[in-house]
């Protein structure tokens, strides 16, 4: 995974016209540190080191990060989306639906199922943010 440290988010920000700020850097490195959270899990993450940021600047901030193309949702059931780095690897996420467990597996395990659908559809398939439910292999044993 490509380093998103301040020289990276700093430039990306100032060439938007945005400050770098405390909240910022600690939200991206929450993301960058949890592989997958949900808003909730990065703001408590980022309250361990600065207690006076709270859910609505979390919100914010990764509103303002997905928009500038530093970090990535997706949706892993009904609830709140998963952000992760956008400097990591496409991949899917195979989801369990018994324990909830994730396991992340290459993007190119998908590679059939995305030529078939752009030869019958037209569709160009986003992998970044396809998620696939099942029963994991402890479940299922």
């Amino acid at each position: 995974m490509a380093d998103l440290g301040e020289p990276t988010l700093h430039s990306t920000l100032r060439a938007q016209g945005y400050r770098l700020t405390a909240q910022r850097q600690l939200v991206l490195q929450a993301v960058t540190e949890l592989r997958h959270g949900t808003p909730d899990e990065i703001c408590s993450e980022v309250q361990r080191t600065a207690g006076g940021v709270n859910i609505s600047t979390v919100y914010r901030t990764l509103e303002l990060l997905e928009e500038l193309g530093l970090v990535t949702h997706t949706h892993l059931g009904h609830g709140a989306p998963t952000y992760h780095a956008a400097t990591d690897e496409d991949h899917l996420h195979l989801v369990c639906r018994d324990c909830g467990g994730v396991v992340e597996t290459d993007a190119s395990v998908a590679d059939a199922l995305v030529h078939e659908l752009a030869l019958r559809h037209g569709f160009e398939t986003d992998v970044a943010h396809f998620a696939i439910y099942g029963r994991c292999q402890e479940c299922s044993s």
